[in-house]
C-alpha cells in the first residue's frame, strides 16, 4: 500500500521544522554518499522523485511511513537516519538469547546472525553451530560472494564447487560462495564457527 504524503510547501516557502532540516540534510549526505541520483533513491525507496527533491529543499515534513521506506533504503532505522551527527556514535550489542537473530534453529543447525540487522548488507556476520554428520548446503550466491569460514570448535569440511578443505579449531577457509558450497560437520562433536559473507 502506497503512503499518501502530506502536500509539499509552495514554492518560495520553507519549514520552519527542526526535524524538516535535519532530515534534509542527512538524505542530501547520505545519498551522495552512496553515490545515488534522486531517481535511484526513488527507485530504492518507492518515494517519488519529486517527494525526496522537496524533503531535500526541507520544504516536505514526510509521514512516518515516507520516513521509514527512505530510511530502509539506506539500510537504516529512522532513528538512525535522524541522528544528529554527534549523538550517532554509540555501541551496538547483539545479545546472545535475543531471539530475532536466530536465522535457524533446529535438532542439526544453528545460525544466529550476530550483524545488527539493519545494517547495509555488503557484508554479513553469522555464529553456526552443526551437529555431528550435520551439513549446511548453500546455492551458489551473487556472483563476486565471497565467505571466510573460522573454526572455533570441532571439525569441518569445506567445499566451494570442486575444491575441498578439511578444517580444525583455530583454522579459517576463504572461499568463493558464488559456487554451490557447503560446510559439513566431519568430526563427532558440535561444530562450532564464524562465517563472514561479503558481497562486491
Amino acid at each position: 500500500m502506497t503512503a499518501t504524503s502530506p502536500p509539499a510547501s509552495r514554492p518560495g516557502e520553507r519549514s520552519g521544522d527542526l526535524g524538516s532540516q535535519v532530515l534534509s540534510g542527512r538524505v542530501i549526505e547520505l545519498r551522495k554518499k552512496r553515490g545515488l541520483t534522486l531517481d535511484q533513491l526513488a527507485a530504492a525507496s518507492g518515494v517519488s522523485r519529486s517527494m525526496l527533491s522537496q524533503i531535500e529543499r526541507g520544504r516536505a515534513n514526510p509521514t512516518l511511513a515516507v520516513t521509514l521506506r527512505i530510511a530502509q533504503a539506506f539500510g537504516l532505522s529512522i532513528g538512525e537516519l535522524v541522528d544528529q551527527p554527534w549523538t550517532a556514535s554509540r555501541i551496538e550489542v547483539v545479545r546472545s538469547d535475543d531471539a530475532n537473530q536466530l536465522f535457524r534453529d533446529d535438532r542439526e543447525c544453528r545460525i544466529r546472525t550476530l550483524s545488527p540487522l539493519h545494517m547495509e548488507k555488503s557484508v554479513e556476520f553469522y555464529e553456526i553451530r552443526l551437529s555431528p554428520g550435520a551439513r549446511l548446503s548453500s546455492a551458489p550466491h551473487f556472483e563476486g560472494t565471497r565467505e571466510l569460514l573460522s573454526v572455533t570448535q570441532g571439525r569441518a569440511r569445506i567445499q566451494a564447487g570442486d575444491n575441498v578443505s578439511l578444517l580444525g579449531p583455530g583454522d579459517s577457509a576463504h572461499y568463493h560462495a558464488d559456487l554451490d558450497h557447503t560446510i559439513e560437520n566431519s568430526g563427532d562433536q558440535e561444530l562450532v564457527c564464524f562465517l563472514v559473507v561479503t558481497y562486491q
